[in-house]
């Protein structure tokens, strides 16, 4: 398993409380086994956070959102104007907004990189949705972000970054399954892991292809581990999961959120809230602390800086 670059910037259970507190209520995942995991020779124990931003679909215009243009750049300077620098931020896909044009594609994700480039944080971890990537099998994507799958380490914690969308028919597909098969038979069975993708890897709503055709057989790998959390986007808001002891976090999205599985006839952005301008957008904080090694938690933080 690849080890990350590592913009190291722990933070004290005091100081983790302070931005907890800017974003309101904090989701307790409460994942089973991380005390045993903490406790395993040569592991890491550190504080630390991460951000996850997620469906930018930069390059998208209409109703349901007349500040496309600027919400992407909000969120980035919402983003630096945190108290505590993170470790890294990951983009869970969706960084663009689909296009038929090749040449508007790579025009999109140029301009999405150079907006990014903006984040104080420069350990960024990017990975494609389908509207990046599902049209050219994420070539173009590769041009700017290189490889749609990979891992890395940070602090005892195992990364794993699974592609579910540059197969069109949103698959992962054997090869990448037997990769992510290697790479798991690397770590023992108490590893820490997250692992971080576009679509759910369960059966969310599939009518909404809102899952992952061969997902079960990811998940199904994943479970000989005790200790892994998935973190996705393509919702386009906040959603929780069990599948056995995985936990499955959905993020809210930066251009439009969508409506609760099933709530409406079809997944049709919801409107623009004039009352409450960026209302249903959003990104998170992932923290995990030394002195709780037992809890994951989750803080969901406005794109406008409260």
């Amino acid at each position: 398993m690849k080890q990350a670059h590592a913009g190291a910037h722990a933070i004290n259970r005091r100081s983790f409380l302070r931005l907890a507190g800017l974003g309101g209520a904090i989701y307790v995942s409460g994942l089973s086994g991380w005390s045993s995991a903490a406790a395993l020779p040569g592991g890491a124990n550190e504080d630390f956070f991460f951000i996850q931003l997620s469906d930018t679909h930069w390059g998208f215009a209409g109703a349901p959102n007349p500040d496309a243009r600027g919400t992407l750049q909000k969120a980035v300077t919402a983003v630096n104007s945190l108290e505590q620098i993170p470790d890294f931020i990951v983009f869970t896909g969706d960084l663009t907004h689909t296009t038929d044009d090749p040449q508007e594609r790579r025009k999109r994700l140029r301009e999405f990189k150079e907006i990014a480039a903006g984040l104080k944080v420069k350990n960024v971890h990017f990975m494609p949705g389908e509207h990046d990537a599902s049209l050219d099998h994420g070539e173009a994507y590769q041009e700017f972000f290189g490889k749609t799958h990979y891992s890395f380490a940070h602090k005892g914690v195992n990364f794993i970054v699974i592609d579910n969308v540059s197969d069109p028919t949103g698959a992962i597909g054997e090869t990448q399954l037997a990769w992510l098969s290697d790479e798991l038979q690397q770590l023992p069975p108490q590893a820490r892991i997250v692992v971080f993708t576009h679509r759910p890897l369960f059966d969310l709503y599939p009518q909404w292809d809102w899952a992952t055709r061969d997902g079960a057989k990811a998940v199904e790998l994943l479970q000989a581990h005790a200790n892994v959390t998935v973190f996705y986007g393509h919702i386009h808001q906040e959603h929780h999961h069990m599948t056995g002891h995985i936990a499955h976090h959905a993020a809210k999205s930066l251009i439009f959120p969508l409506p609760a599985p099933g709530s409406q006839p079809k997944r049709t952005p919801l409107p623009w809230d004039e009352a409450n301008p960026y209302r249903g957008l959003g990104y998170r904080q992932v923290a995990a602390e030394s002195a709780r090694p037992t809890d994951y938690k989750l803080t969901e933080l406005p794109v406008l800086k409260g």
